[in-house]
């Protein structure tokens, strides 16, 4: 099963349609799902390539056949109960419809991995959705997908890999038209097209689909734009205007560092974060973001852009700094740093890796404090600013203690005390799919001592030491000194937690159970339930 993958903190909100439904929401569909493959599974299968919504529905009866008359295919492999699945279908329908109207030789194709669990075994898929393309018939090795998951961004990976992946430009006229073309263009300058230079170029075109790439070898061109040695160069209509990458003599074009240039430098030096350029920020990945929180409709808050522009050149690929309106697009963003529109003009500093924010003092907005903030959070000097929600005053009085930040250390940490901390967000289906079994727990446990059952809202909530990457996460605090912690990973049930708080924070071993196998047994494996030990949202 699949989380909405790395995604942050600050980006959460505008991220729950991806987190959807959770998976452990749809135990029940999942259990009929499964009556009826093995219904399905008697079925006579031709090779015949039906289709839905204009996407082929493949088995592995036509699989081979659906090969063999479709050059270029994309197959979705999924499943009917996974949430992310469901909410792919219309863009992969959509995706398919815009490809058929444009003549192009790319198809699109689905197939059920649960009830085709031999094309799944071959193809090596452990979670859904997966995408995987097929060129001219190549079973053996086919392409990982690695576009956005929408209809546009899937047009455009396909049509990228219909067609060659770069443009060849001839003369100064014809690179000149291509130059202007767009906002950013990339032209690759080599003196031998066919060198292996010129190939890592033409493998990084097809995949960074969202900029179109030229390349050129007239020796006019290279004297029309100054160059004189093999050079990746990035044109866009903002900042500099042009950026160079000149290809190292010795150890060539390297497409892991190209492509990462790339994106960092056809960014903004400063991003407006709106909806349009969401996509672009976080798909850069520069590892920390620097955040000037301000209302647009103030000229005295929107001078303070200089200063933040000034500070920004001098970090640029390791600190991406963006202006978050909090009267528009941003607004929503607010909650996640503890923020409302009435602290701006305020500035955070995020680490991406672990989603630690750091506070810069209120009133140094020039480049120079900018600068010199940024500089020690980067050297370590800095330590993360940790929200905290207020505590509910009946928050020890309840069976369920609700923590905070500010009282998390004194509770867990307690020596005399045996703590069992659930951390949610309110938005989980798997934490609220769980919330009256963990009541139950506090019922059942409200009156021993020495256990304590208690929950934290992880997005209002953030711990020093402690980071929490998914939802739910259950963590055990035994008692005594050395400030343990154990992860809780087993079936989320009040009878499978009784046992684990019983036997000190472990659960006991049981005897293997034997397998009872009926006449008529297939001896397959069922799948696991849904929403047991490891359903869960991720970050």
């Amino acid at each position: 099963m699949r989380g909405c993958g790395p995604q942050l903190v600050w980006l959460l909100v505008l991220s729950l349609a991806w987190l959807g439904p959770a998976l452990g929401g749809e135990e029940e569909d999942g259990e009929v799902v499964a009556e009826e493959e093995e219904e399905e599974e008697d079925e006579v299968l031709s090779d015949e390539l039906g289709e839905e919504d204009g996407v082929l529905v493949l088995h592995e009866h036509n699989f081979a056949r659906a090969l063999s008359e479709h050059r270029l295919l994309l197959v979705e492999f999924y499943a009917p109960w996974c949430g992310h699945c469901q909410r792919l279908a219309p863009a992969f329908a959509q995706a398919a419809a815009v490809l058929r109207n444009e003549s192009s030789p790319v198809r699109l194709g689905k197939v059920d991995a649960t009830v085709q669990a031999a094309l799944a075994n071959e193809f090596g898929i452990t979670s859904y959705p997966t995408l995987k393309f097929f060129r001219n018939g190549n079973r053996t090795h086919p392409l990982a997908y690695t576009g956005r998951m929408d209809a546009e961004g899937i047009v455009r990976w396909m049509q990228r890999r219909a067609s060659p992946s770069a443009t060849l430009l001839q003369d100064a006229d014809t690179a000149a038209a291509f130059i202007s073309s767009q906002d950013l263009v990339v032209v690759g300058f080599f003196k031998d097209l066919g060198g292996e230079a010129a190939q890592a170029f033409y493998e990084v075109a097809g995949e960074v689909v969202d900029m179109p790439f030229g390349v050129a070898e007239a020796a006019e061109l290279f004297q029309a734009y100054g160059l004189s040695t093999d050079t990746v160069c990035l044109f866009k209509k903002f900042d500099e205007g042009r950026t160079d990458f000149p290809v190292d003599p010795a150890q060539g074009l390297d497409t892991a560092k190209l492509t990462r240039l790339l994106r960092v430098h056809s960014l903004e030096l400063v991003m407006e974060f709106t909806n349009e350029t969401s996509d672009q920020i976080f798909s850069a990945k520069i590892p920390h973001h620097m955040l000037l929180f301000l209302n647009k409709s103030s000229s005295a808050q929107l001078v303070l852009r200089d200063g933040f522009r000034a500070a920004a050149g001098t970090f640029r690929g390791e600190v991406l700094f963006v202006v978050v309106d909090v009267t528009g697009f941003g607004a929503d963003v607010l909650p996640f740093f503890g923020l409302t529109p009435a602290d701006a003009p305020t500035l955070r500093l995020v680490k991406m890796e672990d989603n630690r924010k750091y506070r810069m003092d209120q009133d140094a907005f020039s480049d120079m404090a900018i600068r010199t903030f940024v500089q020690a959070v980067l050297d370590g000097k800095v330590k993360p600013h940790l929200m905290s929600a207020e505590p509910p005053e009946d928050w020890d009085t309840r069976p369920v203690k609700v923590l905070v930040g500010k009282t998390f250390e004194q509770v867990a940490f307690d020596e005399t005390k045996n703590v069992f901390v659930k951390f949610y967000a309110p938005w989980c289906s798997h934490c609220q799919a769980m919330a009256a079994a963990w009541e139950e727990l506090g019922e059942r446990y409200k009156d021993h001592e020495d256990i304590i059952i208690a929950e934290l809202d992880a997005t209002a909530n953030e711990l020093e030491n402690i980071t929490i990457k998914g939802f739910p996460t259950l963590h055990y605090f035994p008692a005594g000194p050395g400030r343990k912690m154990v992860e809780y990973k087993s079936t989320r049930d009040v009878e499978t937690f009784s046992k684990f708080l019983e036997n000190g924070g472990m659960l006991p071993e049981e005897p293997p159970a034997v397998p009872k196998t009926s006449e008529n047994s297939t001896g397959r494996e069922e799948p696991s339930p849904l929403g047991t030990a490891e359903a869960r949202d991720e970050l």
